[in-house]
């Protein structure tokens, strides 16, 4: 099997995160193909994460972040499993990222996953999309299928876990978080947060 450069390994792990070791068998396994490396490794770390669904959490920091001149500020609590990791660098960076993302996103997360959205706030926006795809005079098995495309993008752009990271777009916060509790290997949760807007009363979870 022909060496892997050791630059590419390095491009890889700032890519994804992932250990040095895992970054070089990844490459060999895909021979030096970046894109297939990477997406490999970033499913394994979803099985892993996966494994680690069902465990107690109950550990963690709650980190804050201050953006625009002192006219938004957030505070999040991130859960892991045990206090040594969360005296861990690449936690606490995870969650001061986090903070961060929540900030500085261009569309404010209202909640953590799709499944916290109420039914009533589903509904209305059910109601205002079928509205407005009425207009366009399409017959209705066309506004429904409308309708329900843009009930899914209503979802993902309020659920914090499937927006796209701020720091690297190619990845949801969700992936994000795959990645981290492959490296770190603990369970690491989102519990909740908060966003403050100067004079606003920003929704918090």
């Amino acid at each position: 099997m022909a060496a892997v450069d050791a630059a590419l390994v390095k491009q890889l792990r700032e890519r994804t995160g992932a250990g040095m070791m895992d970054c070089k068998q990844a490459l060999e396994r895909y021979t030096g193909d970046l894109d297939k490396a990477a997406e490999w490794l970033r499913e394994r770390g979803a099985a892993v994460a996966a494994k680690k669904s069902d465990r107690a959490a109950s550990e963690g920091m709650i980190g804050s972040y201050v953006h625009a001149g002192g006219k938004i500020g957030v505070m999040v609590e991130v859960n892991c499993e045990t206090d040594f990791v969360a005296r861990n660098p690449e936690f606490q960076t995870l969650v001061k990222d986090l903070a961060m993302h929540i900030a500085g996103t261009p569309t404010t997360p209202r909640y953590i996953t799709r499944k916290e959205i109420p039914e009533s706030a589903l509904a209305e926006a059910r109601e205002r999309f079928t509205e407005e795809a009425r207009q366009t005079g399409k017959p209705d098995k066309v506004i429904a299928q409308i309708v329900q495309g843009r009930l899914d993008k209503f979802g993902a752009e309020i659920s914090l876990m499937e927006q796209p990271f701020v720091k690297d777009p190619s990845l949801t916060i969700d992936a994000l978080g795959t990645e981290k509790i492959a490296k770190i290997g603990e369970r690491i949760s989102v519990r909740r947060f908060v966003r403050y807007r100067l004079g606003e009363d920003d929704r918090h979870a």
